[in-house]
């Protein structure tokens, strides 16, 4: 007589043929029947399965419902007649059950996500929360943390206090094992759903997570959880961050990075980061020089980028925020210029230009009048490179600003016998030859600025860090220093004149863009690649990209790639469909923070069903079995993209990035009476087109984005070539020939129908 924990159960979901016994009803309003021919849906059927007169209503259903000890039953729904919800209320009453609303249905496959709230199992859970006995609270938990990932349950759960019963046990620490865990887990499960904010946390709950981050005696999987559950509440609340950056010593948070345990490590990174980035600039350099101080970036560059294990994406994404924050502390110098009347500064130039050249008269004593020491002062500021006698009008441009006079500084000490040889070098040459150091230097600062995003907000997705910045320090100063003498060297090859400067420069800054985005380990490394890529070899690259891009434009050819268009589109098509057969897996992402969770979609061999569900990192691709959502195709409606997306929309506060918009897409699709929406967010650029790509062809939409440009491009070139191939060295006049007029007679024909003797 106990009623179950769980109530009747929905097993599948399925529209049967519309005469019991016959095979499915084919649908659209001119689908094939059984006999092949079109039916349509005013007409019968003359096919051997008489009967079928129309399609039945799409708010027509039947549904196989199980409940536990029972016999299944085949239930019809007519949300025409009744809702959904009143529909679904009298379904316990087929087993005589009473109290309806104490039931609630579940999916019996896959991940069992609730369709309806369940208040009983919800009460029942949240009872053994209170439980006196300590197996009881575990076996809750254990049934607890699977069912917090249901957004349906989750609200049922806060709504009966189930965040401040889980909150009471993290909080009174009694067990510090597995009940620990499994309520951190479940409450960070709960949270993540949005429904209640971070900001609401007490101060002594955050407080004994923090004890649990500073303890050394625990269960392995509580440190992980309780790092977790901080970074959220730093990137969430400032003032509970600045609680969390005061109790939690950057000490600790570097004995769990040297744990080697990758999620750990993780997790460490992922409260370091959100530690920094909620610092003010002061507070941050002060922190970064202690981490560094403490040889932080050393065990980075040894145990984490050239460890045996391969990094997980979160890392990659965490060591790229401490790069640009890294790199962040650049950006105050940057945006300065130079104070003509500073002393400290004016003394930064002389010496300078006193390590390039020796001064007359300063160092044996015997003095210089003033007119005449001025005159020296500016013609030797004019073989450094400045464009004016005074070098305080060049650093005057913002940016690079006093940036570039650092950069200088560095060089002159750090590699004095190359900064003289550079600039002695440049001082034979003739006026027209020589190659500027400080207006070179000047535009090399900027130029590496807009390379490396000095000043830039970091992203929320971006994994591209170069793994050379934690193996030197002073590494943008150290990249300078390369990429000067990259400059005398390319100047030299193209045989450059004053004239040729931004040409030059634009090479400079090919050569250095082309070996950053090869992702050196190390700078000697760097040096070594981006010193190969010399001005031929870049003329090289840029001749065979123009060849495979460009086509010839001889009118027959571009006839001929019109004719191949429709066919090589119905390639592209095929692809990108295939694509979305094989299935992709996505990762939810949230507007405070990126997320660990994972979900998979894939298309059915068939095209007509989108398959879904959530996923474990680290897990192998799921058969289509074994995903638990479907969406039909038929159902879909239209295709957004960017900030067009309600997930993107709902959730942006001026805080989302740009390529978050770039990557974001939903589908829109009908859901009973309603309309809702599948949201994605692409793991890069590449899958978002291939998806949008694929979806538009279902939709039967043009398929328009970038990546189906390129390809058709490529397609079209390489085709062309190949019926071209007969051709070689045939020149292809630029019009047709002309037709010859007809004849004046057609005698010369023969009559085929005349039979010979």
């Amino acid at each position: 007589g106990q009623e179950p924990q769980s109530g009747p159960r929905v097993r599948d979901t399925e529209v049967r043929s519309w005469k019991e016994g016959g095979p499915p009803r084919p649908q659209g309003p001119q689908a094939r029947c059984a006999l092949g021919r079109r039916c349509t849906v005013s007409e019968k059927c003359r096919c051997p399965h008489p009967g079928w007169t129309m399609t039945p209503p799409r708010n027509v259903v039947k549904i196989a419902i199980q409940m536990r000890d029972a016999i299944p039953q085949l239930i019809q729904l007519d949300q025409g007649r009744l809702p959904l919800p009143a529909s679904l209320s009298l379904v316990p009453r087929r087993w005589s059950l009473t109290h309806s609303e104490r039931y609630a249905l579940q999916f019996a496959d896959g991940h069992r996500r609730y369709i309806t709230e369940n208040d009983l199992e919800a009460e029942q859970l949240l009872g053994g929360l209170q439980s006196d006995s300590r197996e009881g609270r575990r076996e809750a938990l254990r049934h607890l943390v699977p069912l917090a990932s249901d957004m349906t349950f989750a609200r049922e759960v806060i709504s009966r206090n189930g965040l401040q019963r889980l909150g009471t046990i993290i909080e009174d620490g009694d067990d510090l094992g597995e009940v620990l865990a499994l309520s951190l887990r479940a409450f960070l499960e709960l949270m993540e759903h949005g429904v209640v904010s971070w900001e609401t946390l007490s101060i002594p709950f955050v407080r004994k997570v923090v004890c649990y981050v500073n303890m050394n005696l625990m269960d392995a999987s509580v440190p992980p959880l309780a790092l977790g559950l901080l970074e959220s509440v730093t990137l969430s609340s400032p003032a509970l961050g600045q609680l969390v950056k005061s109790e939690v010593p950057l000490d600790r948070l570097l004995v769990h990075l040297q744990v080697m345990n990758q999620q750990l490590q993780t997790k460490a990174m992922a409260l370091l980061t959100a530690l920094l980035q909620g610092a003010s600039p002061v507070e941050r350099k002060h922190m970064l020089d202690y981490l560094w101080q403490r040889n932080l970036r050393q065990f980075i560059y040894k145990n984490i980028i050239h460890s045996a294990a391969p990094m997980g994406d979160e890392m990659a994404h965490h060591l790229y925020v401490l790069q640009a924050l890294m790199l962040g502390l650049l950006e105050p110098r940057m945006r300065t210029p130079l104070d003509p009347y500073s002393q400290e500064q004016r003394e930064q130039l002389q010496v300078l230009r006193q390590a390039a050249f020796e001064v007359e008269g300063e160092s044996s004593g015997t003095g210089l009048s003033a007119d005449r020491r001025r005159s020296l002062c500016a013609r030797e500021f004019r073989k450094l490179g400045f464009s004016n006698s005074n070098p305080a009008q060049d650093l005057e441009r913002v940016p690079p600003g006093l940036l570039a006079l650092d950069n200088m500084l560095y060089f002159s000490r750090n590699a004095p016998s190359a900064y003289s040889r550079f600039v002695l070098e440049n001082s034979s040459r003739e006026d027209k030859h020589e190659c500027p150091f400080a207006r070179g230097s000047i535009q090399l600062t900027v130029l590496l600025c807009e390379l490396l995003h000095v000043g830039e907000p970091c992203s929320e997705t971006a994994q591209d860090f170069s793994p050379m910045f934690f193996g030197q320090d002073q590494s943008f100063h150290e990249l300078f220093c390369v990429g000067i003498q990259l400059l005398n060297k390319t100047w030299k090859e193209m045989r450059a004149t004053q004239e040729d400067f931004d040409k030059v420069m634009q090479v400079v800054r090919e050569q250095l863009a082309r070996t950053l985005a090869l992702k050196p380990t190390s700078l000697e490394l760097f040096r070594t690649k981006v010193n190969a890529l010399t001005y031929g070899e870049v003329l090289r690259l840029r001749q065979t990209e123009r060849l495979h891009q460009e086509g010839t434009l001889a009118p027959p050819i571009l006839e001929l790639r019109e004719k191949l268009k429709p066919e090589l589109m119905g390639l592209i098509r095929q692809q990108r469909l295939l694509h979305l057969c094989e299935g992709t897996l996505f990762r939810k992402i949230s507007s405070r923070r990126r997320q660990d969770k994972l979900w998979f979609c894939c298309l059915s061999p068939n095209h007509k069903l989108l398959q879904y569900g959530d996923m474990e990192e680290g897990a192998s691709p799921p058969t289509l079995e074994s995903l638990p959502e479907q969406l039909p195709v038929a159902d879909m409606r239209a295709l957004l993209t960017g900030k067009d997306c309600p997930h993107v929309r709902e959730k942006g506060s001026g805080k989302q990035s740009k390529d978050l918009y770039e990557l974001a897409f939903s589908i829109s699709y009908d859901r009973g009476e309603e309309e809702a929406y599948l949201n994605f967010i692409a793991p890069s650029k590449r899958e978002f087109y291939l998806w949008t790509d694929g979806l538009s062809a279902l939709l039967g939409s043009p398929m328009g984005s970038e990546q189906t440009r390129l390809d058709l491009e490529q397609l079209l070139t390489m085709e062309t070539k190949l019926r071209l191939l007969e051709l070689e060295n045939v020149p292809i006049p630029e019009r047709p020939p002309p037709v010859p007029p007809p004849p004046t007679n057609f005698n010369f024909c023969y009559d085929c129908s005349i039979a010979e003797p």
